[in-house]
This record gives structure tokens, C-alpha cells and sequence, in this order.
């Protein structure tokens, strides 16, 4: 079983990363790009099917350790 994580910034919040690399693809000639979000794309491998205890520690996780809950959301999906 697999989970992923997705933690991208905050709509609020800037991304000079995102900004960046907007830049560098008009510099290389497509400018029909308005925005990029610059985030982080995690794969959590599973031994087995998660209890609702196991979902709620695994969110706990998602907050507190692989995203920043200040400046970034994360989306988590678990997956077969």
C-alpha cells in the first residue's frame, strides 16, 4: 500500500522558488506561462491498510514533520 504527500505553499503566501523558475521558462521563450507553485511530491510505502488511528498518525506526521503548517498545505492520499 502507498500514500502520497503533496505540500505545497500556501495560496497567501510567496514562492520565490516558483517566481524563479517562472522566470527561467519565459527566458526560455514561453511566455505564455502566468504562475508556477514550486512544492514537494512525498511517497509513503505501507506494510499493510491503515486503522483510523493509524490515518490520524500519519496526518500528525504529514503536519508536523513534512510540512511547515505556517506556510504550506499538504494533501495526503492513501492509496492500494
Amino acid at each position: 500500500m502507498k500514500a502520497t504527500v503533496t505540500v505545497m505553499p500556501k495560496a497567501s503566501v510567496l514562492d520565490p522558488q516558483g517566481v524563479a523558475v517562472k522566470n527561467a521558462v519565459h527566458s526560455l521563450g514561453l511566455a505564455a506561462v502566468s504562475g508556477i507553485r514550486v512544492g514537494k511530491y512525498m511517497e509513503i510505502e505501507l506494510d499493510s491498510a491503515l486503522d483510523a488511528a493509524g490515518e490520524q498518525q500519519l496526518h500528525a506526521i504529514c503536519r508536523d514533520l513534512l510540512s511547515n503548517p505556517v506556510i504550506e498545505d499538504y494533501r495526503l492520499e492513501i492509496g492500494e
